[in-house]
Parts: C-alpha cells; structure tokens; sequence
C-alpha cells in the first residue's frame, strides 16, 4: 500500500501469482529502480538463453537450479545467491521444484505492464 512519503508495503500473499508458463509462476514487486520477483518453478521447467539491461541476484530459497551463465554451467542450490551481471546471456532449468527470489535494478521494462 503506497504511502505520502513515497514508501510502500507490501505483503505477498496479497500480490496475484502470474502464470508465465504451465512450468513456472511469479509474483512482482516494483519500485521505479528496483524489482523484486517471487518465482516458482516446477521440476523440469526451462527458462531460454536470454539478456537483458538488468542486474540480476538468484536467491534460491528452496530447489535447485541448473544455470549456464556466460558460458559457464553451474548448479545453484537452496541459500545460494547467483549475481548475474548486465547483459549477461543466461538460462536455467530446474532441477527439483523450486522456489526462488530474484531481484533486478533497473527494473525488467518488460515485466512492468504486469505489476498492479
């Protein structure tokens, strides 16, 4: 809930889960700088090679990852944070289910038509 300072609350369980594909689900919080996104991955999910502006932090709170970023393949395991640096090719598959939070600044533009 936005407040006259500028600042807001937030609360998860009242932000709408958004189905990207049959595989993986997320839920954003955004400022104008800064993203914050929720995301759910089912076993076997896939997300394509692909870069962007953003930085990026993984922080895999329960699952595991198998992530190829810069050429470099690696698996990401619950309490592991990934730094993915700005435009840096990278995709991942999951490798259990998954539940991770991922942060991006500046903002994904392309994700911010989705934010209520």
């Amino acid at each position: 809930m936005p407040r006259s300072s500028g600042t807001a609350v937030h609360r998860w369980d009242k932000i709408d889960l958004e189905k990207v594909t049959e595989m993986i689900s997320r839920k954003i919080v955004s400022g104008r700088r800064q993203m914050m996104a929720q995301v759910y991955l089912k076993r076997g999910a896939q997300v394509p090679m692909h870069s962007h502006e953003s930085e990026q932090l993984v922080y895999v709170l329960q699952g595991a990852l198998r992530c190829r970023v810069g050429g470099e393949d690696l698996t990401l395991r619950e309490g592991e944070v990934l730094h993915i640096p700005s435009g840096v090719e990278h995709q991942a598959e999951a490798i259990e289910d998954t539940f991770e939070l991922a942060m991006f600044s500046p903002i994904r533009e392309e994700w911010v038509p989705l934010v209520s």
